[in-house]
């Protein structure tokens, strides 16, 4: 056999060898950027606590996205460049000209099948495991590429900038409570994630973004006790409120002097009761005032999360809401807060409390004007806007820049609105129908 030609047919198979490790090595770099960019860090985290080093090292790699996919894009752009100029020569050498048309159809089918489909469907089957078997190899590209990977970024930075786009390097990190939302509403959407758990992860959530304005009893609903009635007319309004804790004021309603608390009015009592000889008569020396813990007073725009931690801290349940100029607007308690978490808590003393949304025969909602919007997006799983307004009444008032009269009729945000109930300058009553449902 002529020397020339076994030398001709070994370098044909070493080319042909070469393009094969090529797209193998193409594959390994497609699959890894889908495996490391589409895993889950919650998952990886918690592979890493369980000891998988692999995990671990993949956490430290998807610190920095930008270089990440930078090197990865680097080393894969190298070997299908050099793959298909390898194939070019070598179907040239076979078919002359028209080889190079023909290298092209063949790569074209072989890097997409197998370099890009393939791996990254095995990728993205399962990313996490995926991503802490390639993670070693990937941190070595990583080392070996960062610094020309640097040098495109400030080219890649100085090219955006002559157009007037700034990057942010942690731009591609997104809010961990903005991804938790997403795949809760995905989750519920696709009938995988209950509403309720929804609703209370959401909750949990929002704490933080929203404030005690948003929540509380305004000043108007409060059940409060003068401490200049009669002892008597002070017990009886304690034995018949539905209430365990209430404000005590002197005079003005905004001059509150303490809070009173059940337990501790009837434990003083008690003992008042029995120290004195006639309790009856007695009775009309008895302070109230005395047995009042200290009011706790707080801004109308503490976060709810603050105020919960607050609470906790103070191991109390109970504070009064004032505003910048320390009037007062309304209370809260530590209920309130886990209502935005849990829901509606009721007990016996609340036999209304779950009633507040009724559904009509023709399909319109009985509304009280008093409910806050986010309960009845809550409730009805609607999405009503609450940035102008807290409660139902108040984004009708907000939308029709009007108190209105009864029997008045809105159409806004997709919905029908019609005031049924009106007390002095407050909507009590409303009637809401989806416009869809006409």
């Amino acid at each position: 056999m002529d020397p020339a030609s076994t030398t001709a047919d070994a370098a044909l198979w070493i080319t042909a060898a070469a393009i094969l490790g090529l797209l193998v090595m193409s594959a390994f770099f497609s699959g890894s950027e889908t495996a490391l960019t589409a895993a889950s860090r919650g998952k990886l985290r918690s592979m890493s606590d369980k000891g998988s080093k692999g995990a671990d090292r993949a956490l430290k790699i998807t610190e920095d996205n930008e270089r990440l996919i930078g090197s990865v894009l680097l080393g894969n752009n190298l070997v299908n460049i050099l793959a298909t100029s390898l194939a070019t020569a070598l179907f040239t050498r076979l078919f002359g000209e028209s080889g190079v048309a023909l290298a092209t159809l063949v790569m074209t089918v072989l890097v997409l099948v197998f370099a890009e489909v393939l791996p990254k469907t095995y990728a993205i089957t399962n990313p996490e495991t995926a991503a802490s078997r390639v993670s070693p190899v990937i941190q070595l590209v990583i080392t070996i590429f960062s610094p020309i990977v640097g040098a495109v970024r400030m080219l890649v930075r100085g090219v955006l900038s002559v157009f007037g786009v700034k990057t942010d390097p942690d731009s591609h990190i997104l809010a961990v409570r903005e991804e938790i939302a997403g795949a809760l509403q995905l989750g519920h959407s696709e009938g995988v994630v209950e509403k309720e758990d929804r609703d209370r992860i959401l909750g949990a959530l929002d704490l933080s973004e929203r404030t005690v304005e948003e929540i509380m009893l305004h000043r108007s609903g409060i059940e409060m006790i003068d401490a200049d009635n009669d002892p008597q007319d002070i017990l009886r309004q304690c034995l018949e409120s539905n209430h365990t804790r209430l404000p005590v004021y002197r005079g003005d309603p905004e001059n509150i002097i303490g809070v009173v608390h059940a337990k501790d009015l009837f434990r003083a009592m008690y003992r008042f009761m029995q120290e004195s000889d006639k309790p009856a008569e007695a009775m009309s020396s008895f302070k109230f005032a005395d047995v009042a813990m200290k009011p706790y007073f707080i801004p109308d725009s503490t976060s709810l999360d603050d105020q919960m931690r607050q609470f906790l801290r103070r191991r109390t349940h109970f504070a009064l809401v004032v505003d910048e100029y320390g009037a007062l607007q309304g209370l809260i308690t530590l209920e309130d807060i886990l209502e935005e978490i849990v829901g509606e808590i009721t007990d016996e003393f609340d036999p209304d409390g779950s009633q507040t949304v009724k559904r009509g025969e023709d399909g319109n909602y009985w509304i009280d004007g008093a409910m806050t919007i986010r309960d009845l997006n809550r409730a009805l799983d609607w999405s009503l806007p609450d940035d102008e307004a807290n409660t139902v009444a108040g984004l009708v008032i907000h939308e029709a820049q009007m108190i209105p009269t009864i029997g008045q009729v809105f159409s806004f945000h997709g919905f029908r609105f019609e005031v049924m109930a009106r007390e002095n300058n407050r909507i009590t009553a409303l009637k809401i129908r989806p416009l869809a449902a006409e």
